[in-house]
């Protein structure tokens, strides 16, 4: 009886052992798993000036304290958790810039999503304000949903959306929600 009673107790602790080792393993997947290490960046880099050209002629000025690759995914983008500085220039070369608290370019699309105190200024100091706002690189128009202020040299204008070219030569806001005349 005493060498069953001893293979019993030995079978039982390689049970659990056994299930103590599978359950740490099971663990130790998820904690290093393919998934987890796809959402790691591929890299970080620091001071950003990105310079983007069409035809030879330089159209966006993309600047940053720090950026975070994540073109490792599936839907790769780039992060830029500490804001940008992105200035736009028309086809006469002038200037607007695009100023927020942070940002992620998605590859795939071409499209900037920018957000926080995001400040929009024209070359012919039109100001918009909005916390998000989209430019589509590709196409050359700036957009959003949010409400906005856009304040131009005669209007502060309040809505819920704003839709613009590049050079905005059509820009408006939507959903106007009110309007001031500012005088001189």
């Amino acid at each position: 009886m005493r060498k069953t009673s001893k293979s019993i107790a030995q079978s039982t602790a390689i049970l659990i052992l056994g299930a103590v080792l599978f359950s740490c393993n099971k663990r130790l997947d998820k904690i290093q798993g393919p998934s987890n290490s796809a959402l790691l960046p591929v890299s970080i880099a620091e001071n950003i000036n990105t310079k983007h050209t069409d035809s030879g002629r330089l159209t966006t000025v993309l600047v940053s304290p720090k950026m975070i690759n994540f073109s490792n995914l599936d839907f790769p983008y780039y992060e830029f958790p500490e804001g940008i500085n992105l200035t736009l220039l028309d086809d006469n070369n002038q200037a607007s810039t695009v100023v927020s608290n942070q940002a992620v370019l998605y590859n795939k699309t071409d499209l900037i999503d920018l957000r926080g105190n995001v400040v929009l200024t024209t070359a012919t100091n039109d100001t918009l304000f909005t916390e998000q706002l989209y430019y589509d690189q590709k196409k050359k128009w700036l957009f959003t949903n949010n409400p906005v202020k856009f304040r131009t040299k005669d209007y502060i204008t309040n809505g819920n959306g704003f839709d613009a070219n590049q050079d905005f030569t059509n820009a408006q806001v939507l959903e106007v929600t009110g309007r001031i005349y500012i005088e001189e």
